[in-house]
């Protein structure tokens, strides 16, 4: 008996075990999909790329999607929304387009998981050309110099600034003004530095200045 035995195992093992692993592989190819991948659904942040540089965008799309995705089991619990991403390509978007396709193309996901749908299927935003001015800078002065003494001059240094944003947000009559400057009690000329501060907030400063300098002249009656 446990010559039978011995024998069962040990003769022809090379054949057993190629029969085995062909077994195993059949049994791999015949078990339905759903046993072996699942599906999750993630809230993934829709990220706005390659803008032109001579527009705007005046109105976002939605800053989330749903996104369902299919890997193998063993890594489905390990994806998180962290390593999805959802871009929308807007190097080729017009003002006269406001409604985007988002499809599974645009998804970037991690190997071996694909996915399924996205929802929503497009989403909706407005683009506007760009414009740059240069606006006046108006200095914000408050509280009263000394009693017998009187503001002889003003000077704000930029006079004028460069301010770009959406085309239809600038208008003739916006000045930039400089952070309230406190003038009490003051018996002679100073100089101050203050923010700048736009009149909108879909502006903003076309270069690096920021800041200005804001020089009060003062005089006795």
């Amino acid at each position: 008996m446990n010559r039978f035995i011995k024998n069962l195992f040990v003769r022809n093992w090379g054949l057993k075990l190629l029969a085995l692993l062909l077994s195993f592989l059949l049994w791999l190819t015949l078990i339905p999909e759903e046993k072996t991948f699942s599906q999750t659904t993630l809230i993934v942040p829709l990220e706005t790329r390659n803008i032109p540089a001579e527009f705007e965008l005046v109105e976002k799309p939605v800053a989330e999607i749903d996104v369902t995705l299919r890997a193998p089991n063993r890594l489905i619990s390990q994806i998180a929304s962290a390593g999805v991403q959802a871009i929308l390509n807007l190097e080729k978007a017009t003002p006269n387009q406001e409604d985007y396709p988002v499809n599974p193309s645009m998804v970037i996901v991690p190997p071996e998981a694909k996915v399924i749908r996205v929802f929503p299927n497009k989403v909706h935003l407005k683009l506007e050309r760009s414009k740059e001015v240069s606006m006046e800078v108006l200095p914000a002065l408050f509280g009263k110099v000394k009693e017998g003494y009187i503001i002889d001059k003003i000077d704000v240094m930029p006079a004028n600034v460069s301010v770009r944003g959406p085309e239809s947000k600038i208008k003739p009559k916006d000045k930039v003004r400089t952070s309230p400057v406190d003038v009490t009690d003051l018996i002679q000329s100073a100089e101050f530095e203050a923010d700048l501060i736009l009149p909108k907030p879909d502006l903003r400063f076309a270069t690096a200045q920021t800041k200005a300098r804001v020089k009060v002249t003062i005089a006795k009656k």
